[in-house]
């Protein structure tokens, strides 16, 4: 009978180190599958900055033109170079009435927007900081406000101004700009995210009272909120027409959109108004450009309030 001895089984060899800082390659497919999402976001994207940037490259062009060509020429092709008579011709007719527009427009809407930020601001403030009877329900009330749409409620106040005699004046257009439910609503989400409940604490015990701690101590923490709903203001303000088509019959107290839109009603009689629109379209742009240009500062930091603690 013979024994054997039996050999323990060998311990497996050790893997080889890996090299420190080295990542392996992802996968074939799932490197493929990257650049084919990224390609087809950037091409989304592209259609979309194409289609955005479309009307304006028109305008653009168009501005340019003389009557002549806006017809006979493709959209997009330059023709005979008459933009700064056409500015010209925008600016002399009809004895500079275009300037006014311009003006009564600037009137319209930094005036409005300015005060109507203003009470968005210490409403949100107030409806976020102190404690009422009711100020849920109040708050409520400001949300439904946000959701009714500003066309319905012309009629109204067109009613209200005719019965307290305002109809055909500047106060028509300006004094309903003023009410913005929507800047309410972003005022207390910015004064949730900007303004510690410690600091006006603090500055009441050295004895600021309210309206001080409110305009020391608060409105410049909420400089980016006040920017931002500023400039939505601005924007809508601006844009208003169906509020001046309902309230005015001045052409001189008219905004520029009104008188834009009065001469495209005549372009059929007076042909020769045509290149006016078109090149008066582009200038009543160049104040929104503008805004957004030196506010975007305060305006994209304002956007992302909330979203850091």
């Amino acid at each position: 009978m013979s024994t054997q001895t039996a050999t323990p089984d060998a311990p497996p060899a050790p893997a080889p180190p890996r090299r420190a800082g080295r990542r392996s390659a992802p996968p074939p497919d799932r490197r493929g599958r990257g650049i084919t999402s990224r390609v087809v976001v950037n091409g989304i994207l592209a259609v979309v900055a194409v289609y955005t940037l479309m009307p304006l490259t028109w305008l653009l062009i168009a501005s340019t033109k003389s009557y002549r060509d806006l017809f006979a020429t493709n959209p997009f092709s330059l023709g005979d170079f008459r933009f700064l008579a056409n500015l010209t011709a925008l600016l002399d007719y009809n004895d500079g009435v275009f300037v006014r527009w311009l003006l009564n427009s600037l009137l319209y809407t930094v005036v409005a927007s300015g005060l109507s930020t203003l009470i968005s601001v210490a409403c949100g403030y107030a409806f976020d900081k102190y404690a009422f009877r009711g100020r849920e329900k109040w708050f409520g009330v400001v949300l439904v406000g946000v959701l009714i749409p500003s066309t319905v409620v012309q009629l109204p106040l067109y009613l209200m101004a005719s019965e307290l005699g305002l109809v055909n004046t500047y106060w028509a257009v300006l004094i309903p700009s003023l009410v913005n439910p929507f800047g309410v609503y972003l005022a207390r989400v910015f004064s949730e995210g900007y303004v510690p409940g410690e600091v006006l604490e603090a500055a009441r015990m050295d004895g600021a009272g309210e309206v001080r701690t409110f305009v020391k101590v608060a409105l410049p923490m909420l400089a980016p909120g006040f920017v931002t709903i500023f400039l939505f203001s601005f924007t809508a303000s601006w844009n208003n027409f169906y509020g001046a088509l309902m309230m005015l019959n001045d052409d001189r107290l008219y905004p520029v959109n009104l008188g834009l839109y009065m001469w495209n009603q005549n372009v059929y009689q007076q042909p020769e108004l045509y290149p006016l629109v078109i090149i008066g379209s582009l200038v009543a742009v160049v104040p929104l450009i503008v805004a957004f240009l030196c506010l975007q500062r305060f305006w994209r930091s304002g956007l992302t309030a909330g979203a850091v603690k």
